[in-house]
């Protein structure tokens, strides 16, 4: 199975400048509690902007489009079929950004774990829109803005129709 995992602004950006629009604790808990011990593909400017590389108690595959490069502490790859090939048979792996990554793999992905936070942000990277005629939502759990929560969001998880 494959599924992609992202938060997106009210008008669907994902990042600015190589770096998320914001960081909202408990989706990163819920990022983490959902990848680890999973294999996570991402492109080679998600790999440079992680905090902490490989991420931790996950297989990490970097896509790279420069031929025979090798990325320290990952799982190199060379195209979509490359990284596929190198994930274990019948895993959920997550696809984890950026932009061009995920534009691809929508096109193949079964699920979509999606953080809709309620709030535009500039952007320089966007997400594709998710057409309705080909998803539908499985699960949908709302998060108000409050004191301790001072961006309200929506986790949905979309299925493939």
């Amino acid at each position: 199975m494959i599924s992609i995992i992202v938060a997106v602004s009210d008008d669907w950006g994902i990042g600015k400048d190589n770096e998320l629009l914001w960081r909202i604790s408990e989706d990163l808990k819920r990022f983490r509690r959902l990848t680890t011990g999973k294999t996570v593909i991402m492109g080679k400017k998600t790999w440079e902007s992680l905090p902490k590389r490989p991420l931790p108690n996950r297989r990490n595959i970097v896509l790279t489009d420069i031929p025979q490069e090798c990325i320290d502490c990952s799982i190199t790859a060379y195209s979509i079929e490359d990284a596929l090939a190198k994930c274990p048979e019948g895993e959920e792996v997550f696809i984890i950004g950026g932009g061009s990554v995920y534009r691809q793999f929508m096109a193949i992905a079964d699920r979509l774990y999606i953080t809709h936070v309620h709030r535009k942000a500039p952007a320089d990277i966007y997400f594709p829109v998710i057409d309705s005629g080909i998803w539908k939502i499985r699960e949908q759990e709302e998060f108000p803005e409050s004191e301790t929560n001072p961006l309200p969001y929506t986790y949905i998880i979309y299925e493939r129709k």
